[in-house]
């Protein structure tokens, strides 16, 4: 890749990565959902390369957005505990679904909980 287009790529990235960062700041979460498929046809990665890719970026956009909530008193402590508990457990079994997993498959699961998600949106 030659200078001028390298670039441009990294251009992109930090624009999408702010991106990320806004929507993931804003509603708390999410930015995976679109982080996702900028690393699937910006960085051209395979499926599952994408999706750890984007746990990995995910961790301290989530870590400096919950410094923000914690700061402004809108944090609840023992319910976050809690939903850690889940949220541990299911990070471990879906790293290992995802291990064992092949892209298109995952590429099906990841369309369909987009599609959904959009739906209950929009229905409400």
């Amino acid at each position: 890749m030659d200078k001028k287009n390298k670039l441009k790529q990294t251009l992109i990235l930090v624009v999408c990565g702010a991106v990320i960062g806004i929507i993931n700041g804003f509603f708390g979460g999410g930015g995976g959902m679109i982080c996702v498929p900028v690393l699937k046809h910006v960085l051209k990665l395979e499926e599952k390369k994408a999706h750890a890719t984007a746990i990995f970026i995910m961790l301290p956009i989530s870590i400096a957005s919950a410094i923000i909530y914690i700061t402004t008193g809108n944090f609840m402590l023992f319910d976050t505990l809690y939903t850690a508990i889940g949220v541990i457990v299911g990070g471990i079994l879906g790293a290992i679904v995802l291990k064992k997993s092949n892209n298109k498959t995952i590429d099906i699961i990841f369309a369909s909980i987009m599609l959904i998600a959009g739906a209950r949106l929009i229905v409400g």
